[in-house]
């Protein structure tokens, strides 16, 4: 398969040349000789909600300009028995590189394409090295990670929180990415002495029950991560938690979009361009092997001061220089400008 793109990338440069050769003979520049090909690239994500959207259209702006690339979307919409069957029908219809988003997105794609020699660009992994994407077997999988640094998570609270008492930690058990996340925020906690609760539910019919438990159980603050599932439900997530006057902390702008109350976290505009920017070179001729797969560039800061006002909390100037403030306190949203 690398030979494929190898071998289009030299048929997109012969066609190039014959172009060139067409304009400067006072031929149409709009004109294209006959079979040139371009490259496949397949985004696939494992479900809609602002964040999985995000990353999706940001990689597909970033690459729809580019002339060698042609771009085919996939979404299981929460099915992992049709993420399966989507990755199995993109390794048979001979995709050229593969753009699968999240954790579980990679690791399907990972099985389907093992042995195939197909580029894989990963998007939003919070732990690779735990996911199984690094290492012997996975020269042909790189990507851009969205972790968090435990420590960055508790600081947060503490911005908002000077005198919490203890964390409440709400995740997915069947999300990678958020059970890694999760995991290193409570040794961080085991480390400096910080009391802290965890409950994980295994589908979002037992959203509502786990966060009435947590609170139930003494905590003043609640964090999630990037949990592809409880991003999806924030509104049912903050409306039990703000009615028991909880502030719930998040991995991820869109969930503060979405009523959480502040992020230091993912800014997926940038994880976007980040991908996009690997699959490009990918697309010119570089070995997914020479290209480490990176994290981001820096961190995100963003507040929703209605979720704020709906806790009764008041956010100062000197904070706010801190944050980007993506929902206004009348409700206003910045999310996506």
């Amino acid at each position: 398969m690398k030979n494929n793109i190898f071998k289009k990338m030299f048929s997109l440069t012969l066609a190039a040349s014959a172009l060139m050769a067409l304009t400067a003979c006072g031929g149409s520049a709009e004109q294209s000789p006959e079979g040139e090909e371009k490259l496949t690239v397949a985004i696939v994500q494992p479900m809609s909600h602002s964040s999985l959207d995000q990353i999706r259209d940001t990689i597909a702006a970033e690459l729809e300009g580019n002339a060698s690339i042609e771009l085919r979307f996939e979404n299981a919409n929460g099915d992992n028995s049709a993420l399966t069957t989507i990755m199995q029908n993109l390794r048979n219809d001979g995709v050229d590189i593969l753009v699968p988003i999240a954790t579980g997105g990679a690791q399907s794609a990972k099985a389907a394409f093992d042995g195939s020699g197909v580029p894989i660009v990963f998007a939003a992994v919070s732990d690779p090295e735990a996911a199984g994407l690094t290492g012997e077997g996975c020269e042909d999988i790189t990507g851009v990670s969205n972790n968090i640094p435990a420590a960055e998570i508790v600081e947060l609270i503490g911005d908002f929180q000077p005198d919490f008492k203890k964390i409440g930690f709400l995740y997915n058990s069947s999300e990678p990415n958020s059970v890694s996340t999760i995991n290193a925020a409570k040794a961080y906690c085991d480390e400096n002495n910080i009391e802290y609760a965890e409950a994980s539910i295994a589908s979002l019919t037992d959203l509502q029950t786990a966060c009435e438990s947590l609170i139930s159980q003494g905590v003043d603050t609640l964090y999630t991560g990037n949990d592809n599932s409880i991003a999806s439900a924030m509104p049912t997530y903050t409306d039990v938690a703000y009615s028991k006057g909880v502030p719930v902390y998040c991995g991820a702008d869109s969930m503060v979009a979405d009523g959480g109350l502040a992020t230091i976290g993912v800014d997926y505009v940038q994880l976007g361009t980040q991908v996009a920017a690997i699959v490009e070179r990918i697309a010119a001729g570089e070995s997914p092997a020479d290209i480490p797969y990176e994290t981001l560039s820096e961190y995100a800061r963003f507040v929703n001061l209605q979720a704020a006002g709906r806790l009764g909390l008041t956010v100062g100037d000197e904070l706010l220089e801190s944050y980007n403030v993506l929902v206004e306190a009348d409700g206003t949203s910045h999310f996506g400008e």
